[in-house]
């Protein structure tokens, strides 16, 4: 049961679990973008209705719900993207509660910005520090809302503090952040030293898979590549990937004059987010795309969902070649 289905992650897990064989019950306001082979259950992200039927004897339950924060944060934006998160965790909790026969596993959106901005060490769910400011308030607001939901202790709760997850899509950070290294305007973003966390698609799913067939995993788990690029390796590895050898950068007064034209926050590029995967890493799952540069490669070569679960035509060699035309095959 996926909750948030036709969101980008949404869509991603939705189609990987229908091609695995497996039910899928897709809950969201509408059904657009929703894949038919799902059972789409409509809802208002805030409280209990007939979806809740669905819940009973669930083998797992995913909440990705929750406003985007690619928006201003003024005062309207910040109450619905708290309210989106927390209110939705909190009426699908009450659900839970009432079942029956209770979901065995449910795991809840988070997210890296949970953590400081750092620049000395790594974050991990054992040491890590949290951070300060109205993101860091809706991350720990989220979490608490989840823990603290009254559900059978039958239930297995994991929280996934997500960094960036790439997938070729359109309007997503990748596909942004390619425009702006093929036009030339790839450079550094503010100092370029800040650490960006990011995840391939596929280990994302395949870290969903790992997290509901152990057992014993519950609790927080973040959701990150182990190998954490600075801002500017980011932008080099994107320059290389679409063989522009130049890349303008762009100072801090220049950013946030172009947040602005955006409608967006500078804070989503220049924290510093040195997130790694300890637990995971802990607990013997093995990453595909441990490195950017390779992941980059990939994913252009694998364009929105069809492209992702096809079969590439070409595959590029590394991240320094020539992207090739960007085709696939049905799987």
């Amino acid at each position: 049961m996926i909750f948030g289905a036709n969101g980008f992650l949404g869509r991603y897990l939705t189609r990987h679990y229908l091609d695995q064989g497996r039910e899928v019950a897709a809950v969201a306001r509408h059904g657009e973008g929703i894949d038919r082979r799902a059972m789409f259950l409509p809802w208002d992200g805030r409280t209990p209705g007939p979806w809740s039927l669905a819940l009973e004897g669930a083998a797992l339950v995913v909440n990705l719900a929750g406003r985007s924060v690619d928006c201003r944060y003024d005062e309207s934006n910040r109450r619905e993207i708290l309210a989106s998160r927390v209110d939705s965790t909190r009426a699908i909790g009450e659900a839970i509660a009432a079942c029956k026969v209770p979901p065995r596993v449910w795991m809840n959106s988070s997210t890296a910005t949970w953590y400081r901005d750092a620049r000395d060490r790594p974050q991990d769910e054992w040491s890590g520090e949290p951070g300060e400011g109205f993101s860091v308030e809706v991350a720990r607001a989220w979490e608490e809302s989840f823990f603290s939901a009254k559900v059978p202790g039958a239930v297995r709760k994991v929280a996934l503090r997500t960094g960036m997850v790439l997938a070729d899509e359109p309007g997503t950070v990748l596909e942004v952040l390619r425009r702006l290294a093929k036009s030339g305007l790839g450079g550094r973003m503010g100092p370029g030293r800040q650490r960006v966390a990011w995840i391939h698609m596929e280990d994302f799913i395949g870290a969903m898979e790992h997290l509901e067939q152990d057992m014993l995993a519950d609790g927080v788990f973040n959701l990150t590549a182990p190998r954490v690029p600075t801002n500017a390796e980011l932008m080099r590895t994107l320059r290389e990937t679409v063989a522009m050898p130049v890349g303008l950068p762009a100072a801090r007064w220049m950013l946030e004059i172009g947040a602005c034209l955006m409608r967006t926050e500078t804070e989503l590029v220049l924290k510093s987010r040195w997130v790694v995967p300890a637990r995971l890493e802990a607990e013997g799952f093995g990453f595909r795309w441990p490195e950017l540069g390779p992941a980059v490669a990939d994913l252009l070569e694998r364009p929105g969902v069809e492209g992702f679960f096809g079969r590439p035509v070409k595959r590029s060699v590394g991240h320094r070649a020539w992207v090739s035309p960007r085709r696939v095959e049905p799987a």
